[in-house]
């Protein structure tokens, strides 16, 4: 059996590496990986692959830096030949990008079985393209593998009920694996107390007032706390364009496990990403997500996490830092996931 995974940015690379792991252990099985290429940095894509031991892609698409529906149509234009050259049985997609749903289509198109990781997450934002995405992702799946309970429910109130599993998140599995490992970080930088944040999604960058507004309230945090940013190529582009001035530390990209060590020994998390919200609950740290929504509701539930407005980022940090908070809820499985995920494929497929 021929199983195509389908990626293209950092969070998919991460998450396929549990699964791959596993993949390679069932005699029946042969994984092709298709990397899109949607994330195009060398420390955005390559040095996961290299420190998480992935498997090198057998194809990378190079398609990247155009704007979503031309992005879509040139990714399901190139992977659907290469799912009909190479006879495959079953396709695994990963989260909401442009990559997931120009796979699911491609597949859908051919009759061949979708497999879903990280099924079932709704914002209730369909202004954003990553709601979009995994939405019609869903329900052109066929085997959906939720990370949590919610995950769970919102595919019960679409009447998605076929195929769809709690299986945990295979998030939660990275972690546990790879969060003791030795980073490659200059000493000095984490030598003081410290507040981690990560800034990248369009809502927050592609508005100068709005990337303005967020790094003023860092600036004035950077005061007393100090704040490290790994810095997105994106967000730095935007930072020249708009001429913002910030004293926050700055470091590149990071891979992973770099990330893990930072996450590990902060104080806290400032972010507009998905990923890190989740991996700042499985490293017990509160979090503050400078976004108008979250697709883990959970956290938000649990009070773990806060979401604030641009403005309000400085009030918001004193208000949760003080807070006490209860990590100890299994929200997201027991990090045994992508075992459950290929048992279920096995059980599908044959």
């Amino acid at each position: 059996m021929n199983i195509a995974t389908i990626i293209g940015a950092r969070p998919q690379i991460i998450k396929t590496a549990p699964i791959s792991e596993k993949i390679n252990t069932v005699d029946s099985f042969s994984e092709i990986i298709i990397h899109t290429g949607q994330h195009f940095d060398q420390n955005m894509s390559n040095i996961f692959f290299d420190e998480m031991n992935i498997p090198k892609p057998n194809y990378n698409l190079n398609i990247n830096q155009i704007n979503y529906g031309q992005m879509i149509n040139k990714m399901i234009k190139e992977i659907s030949p290469i799912l009909v050259q190479e006879k495959i049985n079953g396709v695994l997609v990963y989260g909401d990008t442009n990559s997931t749903l120009a796979g699911s289509i491609s597949a859908k198109q051919l009759n061949i079985p979708i497999f879903h990781v990280e099924a079932g997450l709704r914002s209730f934002n369909r202004l954003m393209p990553e709601e979009n995405n995994r939405i019609l992702t869903d329900h052109l799946s066929s085997l959906l593998f939720c990370p949590s309970e919610n995950a769970v429910n919102n595919l019960l109130q679409e009447n998605i009920i076929d195929g769809a599993m709690l299986s945990g998140d295979v998030m939660y599995d990275v972690y546990l694996k790879y969060s003791s490992c030795k980073d490659n970080l200059d000493n000095d930088l984490k030598k003081s107390k410290y507040t981690l944040a990560t800034i990248h999604r369009r809502e927050n960058i592609n508005s100068a007032e709005k990337l303005s507004t967020i790094f003023n309230n860092l600036n004035e945090m950077n005061e007393e706390r100090k704040i490290i940013m790994p810095l997105h190529p994106h967000t730095k582009q935007k930072i020249e364009e708009y001429g913002i001035q910030s004293d926050v530390t700055f470091t590149g990209p990071l891979g992973y496990i770099s990330m893990l060590s930072l996450l590990n020994e902060c104080e806290m998390v400032i972010t507009d990403s998905g990923g890190l919200q989740k991996e700042a609950y499985f490293a017990k740290k509160k979090c503050l997500t400078v976004r108008d929504q979250t697709e883990w509701i959970e956290l938000i539930e649990e009070k773990t996490n806060l979401l604030c407005e641009p403005e309000c980022i400085s009030d918001s940090f004193n208000k949760l830092i003080n807070q006490k908070n209860n990590f100890s809820k299994n929200l997201y499985g027991n990090g045994k996931a992508s075992a459950k995920i290929i048992e279920s494929i096995i059980d599908f497929l044959f």
